[in-house]
């Protein structure tokens, strides 16, 4: 990985907090990655946090707004909807590798990878993986950015760094106890 490779983040990865303040602070400049989404994404993101996570509809548009308005040229445009017949995974998650293919994306950020089979996945030369095992991708792509992106949010984000790491650990379990493992790097 570096930081001109894209990745699409599915709905399902940027509803949770704080592990979608991490995956957009790693691409944030310095970046690690460039981010990638449809609007049916972040639609669905916004109808998710006001049905799921009881936030209201205000909260929930106010979050799209600012993801949108960080990452201006994230946002893959509409006409990859045209691709949806063709796909062949996961009805409900169609849309998502349209847009993937749409905007030659290589890789979806997701955890629902059930609905994105290599047979679906592979004619159009593209993986999915977990929010966990893409982060440990961007540590290991460079271990200090990443460490000082994690310590610079734990600081934003008013929490102790165990307490911080805590949170995320309920998200990306794999990828926290995978950071702690590597105390050389990580205080």
């Amino acid at each position: 990985m570096n930081s001109n490779s894209p990745a699409l983040l599915d709905a399902c990865v940027l509803l949770p907090m704080p592990l979608a303040d991490t995956l957009l602070r790693m691409a944030e400049r310095p970046r690690l990655y460039v981010p990638r989404w449809s609007d049916d994404i972040l639609d669905e993101v916004s109808r998710n946090l006001v049905a799921k996570l009881h936030k209201t509809p205000h909260q929930a548009l106010r979050r799209e707004q600012a993801i949108r308005q960080a990452f201006p040229a994230a946002c893959v445009p509409p006409d990859h909807r045209d691709l949806i017949p063709r796909m062949t995974n996961d009805p409900k998650d169609r849309h998502v590798l349209s847009a993937a293919v749409a905007s030659s994306t290589p890789l979806i950020i997701t955890y629902n990878l059930d609905d994105f089979k290599p047979e679906d996945l592979d004619p159009w030369n593209i993986a999915a993986i977990g929010p966990s095992e893409f982060l440990e991708r961007l540590y290991l792509s460079n271990p200090q950015l990443v460490v000082g992106k994690l310590m610079e949010q734990s600081r934003k984000s008013g929490f102790e760094l165990p307490d911080f790491l805590l949170r995320l650990h309920r998200a990306v379990p794999s990828f926290v106890d995978f950071l702690i493992s590597q105390r050389k790097t990580f205080p």
